[in-house]
């Protein structure tokens, strides 16, 4: 009878179960987590490491030769790898959701479709890359530093190009739950890296040149170690049967999801890019030290967004509701442990920067607005995982273009510039968009009918499956 509720079900339509089988259900969504968030958590680190030694090493070049690369690094970022992420984290949606539905043969044919793409993309960001240093002038920024930057940028138009497949192999495994082979690979490829950048950039001499080299090889290395992986597991049997002429097939509406995708990604790394820009018309520019510790919640993130579409793709809702639980108590008490510790560590972490009083300072001044703002980036990171696994990037490129261009960039101007708040300004400017982002995200989330979800989410990739069945 309408109106009657089933004694096995709760109000909201929730299966009832026991206290025991509750707890045993919440444990056993907890080791899924763990088993693919710990590997991917180490990935991410293992991959900024690259650019981190990078750095390292050509910093004991010459001052103009740091500065040339980090501006390189920069102006790469922000023209080319932000779409490329964006474009590539498509996957994490259509292969999530194709694989939790049974449509294996699916996954190589999205990833070959996305590699397509990628590949055109980069013909173009290539032109851009080789002519950065007449840009980075136009852009009144110093001949010489440009200079360097552009010859850096240059070298390393090979890496575009193996980012971009890398970017499509992981959200390939990674939506399969596979996490230990790519936490190897990128093993490999960082400690190669390191090798290499001690033999070219010292022992060679090549200074800037030697380190781009060395980021070429070992991303090309990871791309070829994992493309063996997948070609020969009995893992990816299933969902990697070669080479498909499909791939060609349904491009604009590819296309349409992944610019929303990339405009999620590039509009949050652009704000960024430009407080540093800012940073830098400071008289005491903010140390970051929040990158690495920002890994936790980037795994998380991949994490959810895969189990997720997972369990919309196998239509089940009330498990994808409960994964989503289990990740934001897990964020929120990661982001508690972290901010505390930053917190206590405030006045003895300047010291790794420096013994200069004034640095030692500073660092503990700003330490816990870092870790405010490392908390609210990872809760935001986290609940962008969960729109993605839903597939509403449309939701949320309009969230963070509100966030950060219409409430966060010029709040840090106004704070940093005009009430002289100078870095702290512009860190208060970045929490108020993560307290804008963090509140719009967790409204959605809140407000999405999980069994309504995983009916759509189902029947629009059986129809997918279907057609690819009938064009095969």
């Amino acid at each position: 009878m309408e109106g009657e509720q089933d004694n096995n079900t709760g109000i909201s339509g929730e299966p009832r179960v026991s206290h025991e089988n509750k707890l045993r259900t919440i444990l056993k969504e907890i080791k899924k987590q763990l088993y693919l968030a710990a590997p991917l958590i180490m990935v991410h680190f293992l991959n900024f490491a690259i650019e981190l030694i990078s750095i390292m090493f050509v910093g004991h070049v010459s001052v103009l030769t740091l500065s040339g690369v980090s501006m390189a690094i920069s102006f790469t970022s922000v023209t080319g790898i932000g779409l490329v992420m964006g474009i590539a984290s498509t996957l994490e949606t259509l292969c999530g959701q194709s694989y939790g539905a049974g449509q294996h043969q699916m996954l190589g044919i999205h990833t070959q479709r996305a590699m397509l793409v990628l590949t055109i993309l980069c013909v173009p960001i290539s032109i851009v890359w080789a002519n950065t240093k007449s840009i980075l002038i136009l852009f009144g920024q110093d001949h010489e530093i440009s200079t360097e930057a552009g010859r850096y940028a240059k070298l390393i138009i090979p890496y575009l190009f193996a980012s971009s497949v890398l970017q499509c192999q992981t959200r390939f495994l990674q939506t399969q739950n596979i996490g230990v082979p790519m936490m190897l690979s990128s093993g490999v490829a960082t400690t190669l890296h390191a090798a290499l950048c001690w033999a070219l950039v010292f022992k060679a001499g090549l200074g800037s040149t030697g380190a781009a080299l060395s980021n070429c090889i070992s991303y090309w290395v990871n791309v070829l170690i994992l493309a063996l992986y997948i070609k020969f597991s009995s893992r990816c049997s299933e969902t990697w049967t070669g080479f498909s002429l499909e791939a060609f097939h349904n491009i604009p509406s590819f296309l349409k999801l992944a610019i929303l995708s990339s405009i999620m990604v590039c509009l949050e790394m652009w704000s960024f890019e430009l407080m540093v820009l800012l940073g830098g018309r400071l008289p005491n520019p903010n140390v970051n030290t929040a990158s690495t510790i920002w890994m936790i919640p980037l795994g998380l993130s991949g994490a959810i967004s895969t189990r997720v579409s997972n369990e919309l793709g196998a239509g089940n809702p009330w498990p994808a509701r409960l994964a989503v639980r289990v990740v934001l108590v897990a964020t929120i008490i990661e982001g508690i442990l972290v901010a505390t510790l930053m917190i206590l560590l405030r006045n003895v972490w300047g010291h790794v920067y420096s013994n200069d009083v004034q640095v030692v300072r500073h660092v503990g001044l700003m330490l816990p607005i870092l870790a405010a703002s490392n908390f609210l980036d990872g809760l935001q990171g986290v609940l962008s995982g969960i729109v993605r696994g839903c597939k509403k990037q449309k939701m949320g490129a309009f969230i963070n273009l509100g966030s950060y261009y219409v409430v966060g960039v010029p709040s840090a101007i106004v704070l940093a510039f005009v009430l002289h708040l100078e870095t702290k300004g512009l860190w208060f400017g970045i929490i108020c968009a993560f307290v804008v982002q963090v509140l719009s995200l967790m409204i959605i989330t809140l407000r999405i009918d999980w069994e309504k979800e995983a009916n759509i989410t189902t029947g629009r990739v059986n129809n997918s499956g279907q057609t690819s069945t009938e064009r095969s």
